[in-house]
C-alpha cells in the first residue's frame, strides 16, 4: 500500500506518498459534505480496507492486524482512544478489552449508548513488547502518532461527528496538535485541529492501574461525570 523511503522521522520510516487508491479518490466528495449514508459506507469500507496493509511505520511487524474504528457513519460523537491493546489486536475490534469494559459501563452510567458512538483509537497498531508468552503494552511516540493521523482524519472526515471525545494524553495530542494536561484540562472543550470540538477525559485504563477500591470508584464516577458533561456540551450544541 505504501512506498518505503529512507531517512525520515526517528523511530519511523520516511513519510511515504499518500495511498492513491480508494481512501484519496474519496477525500474530495468527503470534504464537500455530499456524500449519502451509501456512500460513506462504501467509503469507510475503502479506507478500513487500505489500512488493513499499513506499513507507515514498523508498528505493524509486532501487531496481529489493524485495528479500524467501528461504529455509524453520521455518528454525533466519536471516541478516540490511544492504540488497541492485546485483547483488541487478537480480535480485530476497538475497546474489547478491560478498557472497554470499563467504557461500556462507564457510557452507560452517562446515558450514552455505545452503538450510537462511533470509537477508534489514535493508533491502529498495538505497540508491545514481548515477554515470554505475554505482550507488554508500550506507548506509541510521536512519530508513530504523526504517521497514524492520516487514517484517523478520514474516519472523521467520513463520520463527521459533532463532538470528538479524547480518551487520554495520545487522543488529546493527535487530536488538538498540543500536549494536553489530562487533570487539568479534563471537562473541557475546544476545537480540535479538525474543525471539531475536543472534549478531554482520561483513558478508561487508567482505572484499572489504581489498587485503591475506594480511588477507583471516586475516580470512575469523576470518568462518568466526564462523559456526561460531554453528552451536555452535544445536546446544547445541537439546541
Amino acid at each position: 500500500m505504501s512506498r518505503r523511503g529512507g531517512g525520515g522521522v526517528a523511530g519511523c520510516q520516511r513519510t511515504p506518498a499518500e495511498p492513491r487508491g480508494a481512501a484519496a479518490r474519496f477525500e474530495g466528495v468527503a470534504n464537500l459534505g455530499i456524500i449519502g449514508r451509501t456512500a460513506a459506507l462504501e467509503q469507510w469500507k475503502a479506507v478500513r480496507g487500505e489500512a488493513a496493509g499499513c506499513k507507515r511505520c514498523p508498528l505493524y511487524a509486532n501487531a496481529t492486524q489493524t485495528v479500524f474504528g467501528e461504529g455509524p457513519r453520521g455518528a454525533h460523537t466519536m471516541l478516540v482512544g490511544e492504540q488497541p491493546g492485546d485483547k483488541e489486536d487478537i480480535a480485530g475490534k476497538p475497546f474489547v478489552g478491560p478498557a472497554g469494559r470499563i467504557l461500556d459501563r462507564a457510557l452507560a452510567d452517562a446515558g450514552i449508548a455505545r452503538d450510537d458512538t462511533y470509537v477508534t483509537n489514535a493508533v491502529k497498531h498495538f505497540k508491545n513488547e514481548p515477554q515470554g508468552k505475554r505482550r507488554i503494552h508500550k506507548k506509541p511516540n510521536v512519530a508513530e502518532i504523526e504517521q497514524c493521523r492520516w487514517w484517523l482524519e478520514h474516519e472523521i472526515r467520513i463520520v463527521k461527528p459533532a463532538l470528538i471525545v479524547a480518551l487520554g494524553a495520545t487522543a488529546a495530542r493527535t487530536l488538538l496538535r498540543r500536549n494536553a494536561a489530562i487533570q487539568k484540562e479534563r471537562g473541557k472543550a475546544e476545537i480540535g485541529a479538525d474543525v471539531v470540538p475536543v472534549f478531554i477525559t482520561i483513558h478508561p485504563s487508567a482505572l484499572l492501574r489504581l489498587r485503591d477500591h475506594a480511588e477507583r470508584e471516586r475516580e470512575y464516577r469523576r470518568f462518568v461525570a466526564d462523559l456526561t458533561a460531554a453528552k451536555r456540551f452535544l445536546m446544547k450544541k445541537a439546541a
